[in-house]
């Protein structure tokens, strides 16, 4: 969270009482600070909306309505929102500052999530939404972007921006509004938004949390849109098998295509998700550790084994329901007490089982069940790592894989297949992938490019593009457009410029021209500079015979790079330099002239008499302008002279 380079927001105090000390983030709508709250010596953090969007009164009111939706909740889960008001020209809202991460972050560095997981964050995610519903409030941009995960374990909702009494189910454009991968089809479809379509967006997501990726793809949104508006959510299980069948139905029945189908409201499917959790622990914890410990005698065959360990429905008992039958919400109902039933069997298995404890014990030390933990091997080269899995009793895969690296050497061990650390039986193959070094590339030429489009043409060519940008003003490359591409340390890469992939790079963005400032007042003109996040100084003044006193000429001596906080000098005007008229009436011409130069005046004779000594003995009669006046140093007066 460092400071954003030139940031004019940064040590601000906003208010008179909160103070900017960093930036956080920045989104579409406003930028997040990190801020020192003075009044009640506490960190905020502080969502500032963007100053080109203050005219928008649209985007005003649903800035607005943001600190409204989200200050009538008072819930564990949800984000506190605890002030709103305006600073200059732009709204701004107090919230609770949480150190941690996005559970956008989370996914992209983890993937998938296990099914425990998924339920924390979900149960989470649903006690929070069930506070908005049964305040008559719906979020309407569930996404994972908007679930924060606080490193002291709490997890909650923000980003009220987009929410909407839940009876004000009527919508235009801006219903669409939320993220395209999240939009339930009746908000595509017919732009109506109520409680079911939080629950849709929340389906998504634990599809998203179970198997890794969002259940529809497309390379533009309307794509997307299309799957949501005609196509049913396929079940998790079909992406990832791990995945447990009532996880599955709980997606299924959040993400019906008919709201109809879906829970009424975050509430009603919370308790669902309770009872699914409750009834997974009994089947985890009565079959999973404990399982492994099924052994048969060591004459017994693996068909023996397996017939051993089947579980077998006590006589009488109600058959399951077949798995195709009813709707998701029905089919989770009637496997609960198939679940109960199984668990209080495989209980007894279990109980059965803990007389084979001795021969298991034996089994898994000594025996060819021992298992061995796989080392950790990165950065060892490839013979050396072959050498120290043979010793650990393991088999090492004859082919070996090779992958570009940026930060493993060629010839090193980057990791093994199974990784490290995993316990294993013995002769385990284990698989090395080694580094074949950095994988080359090339510096695209992106200067003059939208941001937007330079980080995509950049992550292409295998850069790892930096969130923080610096910004700096530019007479030719326009506001919003790239100026240049920088390393790690900072220093310009020109395009062309052999790297590698996954180098990591952060760009020099273009704020536009400084402003014009000649001819404006110098209340306008510094107005001006501190609109565009510039601070002024008067550098000097002087006459000038075009711009009025007081007025501004233009710039000083600028520095040769300019950027956002910078103090740029103006030279103000003085207004015209006036110079007394010299009394030449009745002076010679010549001796008029030179008088009238000594004082930096132009001369304009006009006369009868020829130019020659004849100019010495002729006197000066009028002079224009007035003999009584002043003129601009520099302007010409005119003298007459006939006989």
């Amino acid at each position: 969270m460092s400071a954003a380079p030139g940031d004019p927001l940064i040590g601000r105090l906003i208010d008179g009482r909160y103070h900017v000390r960093s930036r956080i983030a920045r989104g579409g709508m406003a930028t997040v600070y990190l801020a020192t709250d003075q009044r009640l010596d506490r960190l905020v953090a502080v969502k500032i909306m963007h100053g080109h969007l203050a005219d928008d009164s649209q985007f005003k009111e649903r800035f607005i309505q943001e600190a409204r939706s989200a200050a009538r909740l008072a819930h564990p889960n949800v984000v506190n929102v605890f002030d709103q008001g305006q600073d200059h020209e732009s709204a701004y809202l107090v919230m609770e500052y949480l150190p941690g991460i996005t559970l956008r972050e989370l996914l992209q560095e983890y993937g998938a999530l296990t099914p425990e997981q998924t339920l924390d964050i979900g149960e989470a995610v649903l006690a929070g939404l069930s506070a908005a519903h049964k305040s008559a409030i719906v979020h309407r941009d569930l996404k994972p972007e908007n679930v924060l995960l606080a490193d002291d374990g709490r997890i909650k909702i923000g980003d009220f921006g987009l929410a909407r009494a839940a009876s004000a189910n009527t919508a235009t454009g801006a219903a669409l509004l939320g993220t395209i991968a999240y939009l339930s089809p009746e908000l595509i479809t017919r732009g109506v938004a109520d409680t079911r379509s939080d629950i849709y967006a929340l389906g998504i997501m634990m599809f998203e949390m179970l198997t890794g990726e969002q259940p529809f793809k497309g390379e533009q949104p309307m794509q997307i849109a299309y799957q949501h508006a005609n196509d049913s959510v396929p079940a998790p299980s079909t992406v990832n098998p791990d995945v447990p069948a009532e996880l599955d139905e709980l997606v299924l029945w959040a993400t019906a295509r008919d709201p109809a189908d879906r829970p009424a409201d975050a509430r009603a499917l919370l308790e669902q998700l309770r009872d699914t959790s409750r009834s997974l622990a009994t089947s985890i914890v009565a079959t999973g550790p404990q399982q492994t410990m099924v052994l048969p005698p060591l004459s017994t065959s693996a068909a023996a084994m397996t017939a051993e360990t089947q579980v077998i429905a006590p006589a009488g008992a109600a058959a399951a329901p077949p798995a195709d039958t009813g709707t998701p919400r029905q089919r989770l109902a009637l496997a609960a007490p198939a679940r109960r039933r199984r668990g209080i069997a495989i209980m007894l298995v279990v109980l059965l089982v803990a007389g084979l404890a001795a021969v298991a014990g034996w089994w898994f030390s000594s025996g060819p069940g021992g298992s061995v933990t796989i080392p950790e091997l990165r950065s060892v080269a490839e013979a050396d790592a072959r050498v120290i899995l043979t010793d650990e009793g393991l088999l090492v895969a004859s082919e070996t894989v090779r992958e570009f690296s940026l930060d493993v050497d060629a010839g090193l061990v980057i990791r093994t297949d199974p990784p490290a650390g995993e316990a294993v039986p013995r002769e385990t193959e284990v698989t090395l992938v080694v580094s074949e070094g950095a994988e080359p590339t090339t510096v695209p030429e992106v200067r003059g490019q939208p941001e937007a489009d330079a980080r995509a043409i950049l992550e292409d060519a295998g850069f790892v593009v930096a969130e923080e940008r610096a910004e700096r003003f530019d007479g030719e490359i326009g506001d919003g457009s790239v100026l240049e591409v920088r390393d790690a340390e900072g220093s310009p890469l020109a395009a062309g410029t052999d790297s590698f992939r996954g180098t990591p790079v952060s760009l020099l963005v273009s704020v536009g021209s400084i402003p014009e400032v000649r001819g404006l007042t110098l209340d306008a003109a510094q107005a001006e500079l501190d609109r565009r996040g510039l601070g002024s100084t008067v550098a000097t003044e002087t006459f000038d015979n075009d711009i009025a006193a007081g007025s501004v000429l233009g710039y000083g001596d600028l520095p040769e790079v300019i950027q956002p906080g910078d103090t740029l000098p103006l030279v103000v005007s003085r207004g015209p330099d006036l110079v007394e008229i010299p009394d030449v009436i009745g002076l010679s011409i010549n001796e008029a002239i030179e008088a009238l130069r000594a004082a930096e005046f132009g001369v304009d004779v006009r006369t009868n008499v020829p130019e020659s000594f004849l100019w010495n003995f002729t006197s000066v009669q009028n002079v224009i302008p007035s003999q009584d006046g002043s003129a601009v140093r520099g302007s010409t007066i005119i003298i007459e002279a006939f006989v």
